[in-house]
């Protein structure tokens, strides 16, 4: 599996190396936080604990995103807890459309998503993000933004953050435009 960071995208396939490269780096940079992100979940990378006890010591904050599915085990919520920020992310606000666009395993739902960054940030004590990833036609109307704001007082993020979607492929006909943008972002974040 390929886990990436940024400030650069670093994937880490060979431990050492990517370490090495991630030291460099930081050297380099000088950098205020380290976001550690992946194609999926950054929690399941089997060095991910491993990364972030190698970043913390150097007086590093670490963000990590999740997708919010594993924040109820034991295991995954130790190694989040050790990060300074954890985002958790949202796209669709149905039952229908988060089988279609977050394709969870069987028989794990939107309740269940969202319960499980409910109960993570009650007991984390870092800073918790929330990012809704605003999509056309998925949760861009008046009753989505009930749905939203009810989940961000389930929630009760430190931080919200308002995207859109940024995949090239998918603008086209996902992207809200910035007027509608803007519009969403105003309605969400006065709750």
């Amino acid at each position: 599996m390929k886990s990436n960071f940024s400030y650069k995208d670093i994937y880490v396939e060979d431990y050492s190396s990517s370490i090495s490269e991630l030291d460099s780096i930081i050297e380099k940079t000088q950098p205020d936080l380290v976001f550690i992100n992946s194609k999926g979940d950054a929690l399941v990378n089997d060095k991910v604990s491993q990364i972030i006890d190698f970043i913390k010591p150097k007086g590093l904050k670490v963000r990590l995103l999740s997708n919010g599915y594993i924040l109820s085990k034991d295991e995954y919520i130790n190694i989040a807890n050790k990060c300074d920020e954890i985002i958790g992310e949202i796209k669709a606000i149905t039952e229908e459309d988060f089988k279609k666009l977050q394709r969870p395993i069987e028989g794990y739902t939107l309740e269940d998503y969202i319960e499980n960054m409910v109960s993570f940030n009650k007991q984390y004590n870092g800073k918790f993000i929330f990012e809704i990833t605003i999509i056309k036609k998925y949760n861009d109307d008046e009753e989505s933004f009930q749905k939203i704001k009810d989940i961000i007082k389930r929630i009760n993020p430190d931080e919200i953050e308002i995207v859109r979607i940024d995949d090239e492929r998918m603008k086209k006909t996902l992207w809200v435009d910035d007027e509608k943008f803007e519009e969403i972002k105003r309605e969400l974040m006065n709750i």
